[in-house]
Parts: C-alpha cells; sequence; structure tokens
C-alpha cells in the first residue's frame, strides 16, 4: 500500500481493513468509468443496502483523507459513487481504480 499518502490519518493497522472494504464493494459494481484524471464513476444496481455501504464507507474514508470527494447519486434504478480527488492526489486515485 506504498500509494497511501502520509496525509491518510487512518492508523497503519486499519488501512487493509479498508481497502478490503473498498474491494468489497466495487466487487458489485456493474460499471467503472474515468472521466477525466481525477475523478472515477462507479455504478451500481440501487438498493437501499448498496446505498447504505457506500455512504457510510465514504463517510468514514473523508475522516482519515480529506482529500477525497464523493457523491452518491440515485436516478433509473441506478446508484452512482462519483470518488474525486485534486491533482496531487490522482495517484491515489490510479491505485483506486487499479483495484477495482
Amino acid at each position: 500500500m506504498e500509494w497511501v499518502p502520509p496525509s491518510c490519518t487512518l492508523p497503519t493497522a486499519d488501512r487493509p481493513l479498508r481497502v478490503a472494504e473498498f474491494d468489497g464493494l466495487f466487487a458489485t459494481a456493474v460499471r467503472m468509468d474515468r472521466p477525466a484524471p481525477g475523478e472515477l464513476r462507479f455504478a451500481f444496481p440501487a438498493s437501499p443496502e448498496t446505498a447504505g455501504i457506500a455512504a457510510t464507507l465514504a463517510a468514514r474514508e473523508t475522516e482519515c483523507c480529506s482529500f477525497f470527494t464523493f457523491t452518491l447519486t440515485v436516478a433509473a434504478g441506478e446508484l452512482t459513487l462519483a470518488v474525486s480527488v485534486d491533482e496531487r492526489h490522482v495517484e491515489v486515485l490510479d491505485a483506486l481504480a487499479a483495484r477495482a
């Protein structure tokens, strides 16, 4: 996990668990796209359970890595999770995309 920036305040021992949570969420995605270098979008079938998991995970992640912006949208039976970062953290987003 060399891609984790020094600004991340999540304790080192907890990082593999958080990555596993993201892996679990991404495994349920039906589509991923990269509209810009600093943005990823994941599409999921809309369900209250998936929305709750994504929202909780996004909220917890912004507590330790404030450079992330997460946006959840539900429309036409699909849940979209947009993840964006500033240009200084594109490498982190690249690593997240590679995991997905």
